[in-house]
């Protein structure tokens, strides 16, 4: 007989209504608007580390291809753009290939915009939204420079690539000649260093090879850095948020060479979202955004070792 059971059960059903519930408070003591924008969209990212999810799609004429979106970024930057002001969402995502303890092809986003804002600004709303559910001390800021100097002896900004794929060699058990320098500073970060963070912690000035839609701008030491952040949690990744690069010629560029390491790579290559830099042309409002992984708090909330504990319907009961 088929196993017809849900993974998650009344218990958690009733945690996870709770922990929503919350979140819309405290968005709405802070004026901040809930907007809701497509799942589907012809356009997806162009990202060389995530792959989105193709639907057939019938309209009037051919079938066109759509993606399931990895996240509501794109379609959430035009509202901003059309003057939505500081806006929310709490949706679905969707991600190929993503199944394991802590990931799962279909899961929930928190996605939020905050026009005027500093990366050290949103941090901190951040971090005042994670007490809402888990209060502890102040969270430690450390930037990505310090944790490699501290741990690895290395400046992450400055090595060349050679002696950094020997040092991920030695560190890893991986065979690391064909390793470009992003691959080799996040399986160092993965590895041998989130094993160490604190319990809580803000990481932040990523290398501007990892910048994605963020702003790249000198840090204190004037090397180019991505003004973005991620806070982990007892090991996990929960959030990841940016200072919104704004402009759209920079933008494209940085699409482009996605796309072009995707054609060497072997990988699909995704067409770029006009309508999102058409967007960016007209005046994306100076702003930093944040994405936080629902269901992983609700892993740390319940203490689940697997996200199939805190689903419905995982992606092996569907």
């Amino acid at each position: 007989m088929a196993d017809w059971r849900p993974a998650a059960g009344p218990e958690m059903l009733r945690l996870r209504a709770k922990v929503l519930a919350r979140i819309r408070q405290f968005f709405a003591a802070r004026d901040i608007l809930e907007v809701e924008t497509p799942l589907l969209a012809p356009a997806t990212v162009t990202d060389t580390h995530i792959d989105s999810i193709p639907a057939q799609v019938q309209t009037r004429g051919s079938p066109q291809t759509f993606h399931l979106q990895t996240s509501p970024e794109y379609a959430m930057k035009r509202l901003l753009a059309a003057d939505s002001g500081a806006c929310y969402q709490i949706c679905k995502s969707f991600r190929q290939g993503d199944a394991g303890p802590r990931h799962n092809p279909e899961f929930t986003m928190l996605e939020w915009y905050r026009p005027g804002f500093s990366l050290e600004e949103l941090m901190t709303e951040v971090e005042q939204l994670l007490h809402e559910f888990l209060p502890q001390s102040p969270i430690p800021r450390l930037s990505y420079r310090e944790l490699f100097l501290r741990h690895l002896e290395i400046n992450p900004h400055q090595i060349e690539l050679k002696p950094l794929r020997q040092l991920t060699q030695e560190k890893l058990p991986v065979h690391a000649a064909n390793l470009d320098a992003t691959d080799c500073l996040q399986l160092l970060l993965g590895q041998a260093i989130e094993p160490n963070l604190p319990e809580y912690c803000f990481i932040h000035d990523y290398p501007a090879a990892q910048a994605a839609l963020a702003k790249i701008e000198p840090n204190p030491e004037g090397e180019p850095v991505a003004r973005r952040f991620e806070l982990f949690c007892r090991g996990m990744e929960l959030a990841n948020g940016y200072d919104e690069e704004t402009d759209a010629k920079t933008l494209r560029k940085r699409f482009e060479h996605d796309q072009q390491r995707r054609a060497n790579l072997g990988r699909p290559i995704p067409e770029i979202d006009e309508k999102l830099l058409a967007a960016l042309n007209h005046g994306l409002p100076p702003c930093a955004g944040v994405a936080f992984g629902i269901d992983r708090l609700l892993m740390l909330l319940s203490g689940a070792n697997s996200i199939a504990e805190v689903l419905t319907f995982p992606i092996d009961r569907i």
